[in-house]
């Protein structure tokens, strides 16, 4: 992919329970302001299919800004986003930043807490669908990748004036 397909300069992966209306609306304004090209969820066009149309957003940005929350791993939609947001990294150069909100990296790399919990629903499910076991692995090593990735926590910031 070249820097001429790009589309947007960052594709925003969030749940959007836990971070729409703080961190994620915050950090979209702030790049909005600053004339960066931003995808969040709500630049879909009605009508769209959803699946399709946030895998293109991701393939067509430059940068994803991964915002892990509590409960992002309790959304299928964001491990489906961050295991293609991880493909397009390793095959295409695509920058992928980390942002640790609320949560440890380590839970996020190792699927503790939250994420254990998400993952034993999951797996069950497993079960019926050996597709979905296969997503499973998929989502697991995406996670403990892109944990893997210097970025930023949200508990260890400091304001400095």
């Amino acid at each position: 992919m070249s820097s001429s397909d790009h589309k947007y300069d960052v594709f925003i992966s969030f749940r959007g329970e836990d971070t729409r209306k703080t961190f994620t609306s915050q950090l979209h304004k702030a790049l909005c302001k600053d004339n960066i090209e931003t995808f969040v969820d709500y630049n879909l066009k009605r009508g769209d299919e959803v699946g399709p149309s946030l895998t293109e957003a991701i393939s067509y940005s430059r940068i994803s800004v991964v915002i892990f929350s509590e409960n992002y791993a309790n959304s299928k939609w964001c491990l489906v986003e961050l295991a293609h947001i991880m493909e397009c990294r390793r095959f295409y150069e695509h920058v992928v930043i980390p942002v640790f909100y609320e949560i440890e990296p380590s839970h996020v790399r190792y699927q503790e807490g939250s994420y254990k919990t998400a993952f034993a629903r999951y797996e069950a499910e497993a079960n019926i669908s050996r597709n979905f076991a296969n997503s499973l692995i998929e989502w697991k090593a995406a996670l403990a990748s892109a944990a893997n990735i210097s970025g930023w926590v949200s508990r260890t910031y400091r304001n400095i004036r």
